[in-house]
């Protein structure tokens, strides 16, 4: 028996079903061995609004798992990321290594949906979420910190923003100085990983050593080599 047109597309449509209707215990193995994942089936975990930003705004799998493969090889054992949204690059990444994150971030909303996907993964003895304003003097020291493109909604306006937060361009400016006071104060052989830039370079001191162009977007690391 063949199957005609409408039966093919309804087995496709079944079996993709199956793909993302995962448990958080089938994605968290997969995610440790570093398997591939679709990233419908993890955002399945997010509340329904920040389910369909996903593709926008947070971290692809496919990046975490890049970067948690290269926090292992670098030997990295803390990392902070700033801007961490609903947690998803901290909980992916984590599940994917052995590392400590500390995410950072300003809307409310998001800090109590990464608090929920870390424990709904079992994560909370090594990820956690602040709820704060990014400021280099509070931020904690890491091995490594990591940015997606945090600070263009500032500056970006329509379609592209999230909420009704306020944004201008003089707080893109003064994200980047604190980006820049960061990086300063950090100590030598501090990471910093940025997915898709951040809207500066980073200071003179520090030295690219990772590169991948093959990602949705690029994946950039550098470490600083000598004080500033």
């Amino acid at each position: 028996m063949t199957l005609n047109g409408k039966s093919r597309a309804f087995a496709r449509a079944t079996s993709e079903d199956r793909d993302l209707d995962q448990s958080p215990a089938s994605i968290a193995e997969k995610l440790r061995r570093r398997a591939w994942v679709d990233d419908r089936a993890f955002d399945r975990f997010l509340p329904e609004k920040l389910r369909l930003l996903s593709s926008q705004y947070w971290t692809p799998l496919v990046v975490a798992l890049r970067a948690a493969q290269w926090f292992q090889e670098l030997h990295i054992g803390t990392v902070v990321d700033v801007g961490s949204g609903p947690g998803k690059f901290c909980v992916a990444a984590a599940l994917a290594g052995q590392c400590r994150f500390v995410g950072l971030e300003h809307r409310p909303s998001l800090v109590a949906a990464a608090r929920e996907l870390a424990q709904l993964f079992d994560l909370e003895s090594r990820v956690s979420f602040r709820e704060e304003e990014f400021d280099p003097r509070s931020t904690p020291v890491a091995d490594a910190y990591y940015l997606y493109n945090p600070f263009d909604e500032n500056i970006v306006g329509g379609d592209a923003l999230l909420d009704d937060v306020e944004l201008t361009r003089e707080r893109h400016a003064r994200d980047l100085a604190a980006v820049d006071e960061l990086l300063w104060r950090a100590r030598v052989g501090t990471y910093l990983f940025a997915y898709n830039g951040f809207g500066a370079k980073p200071p003179l001191a520090y030295r690219e050593v990772r590169l991948d162009r093959e990602l949705p977007n690029v994946l950039r690391a550098w470490q600083k080599r000598s004080p500033i």
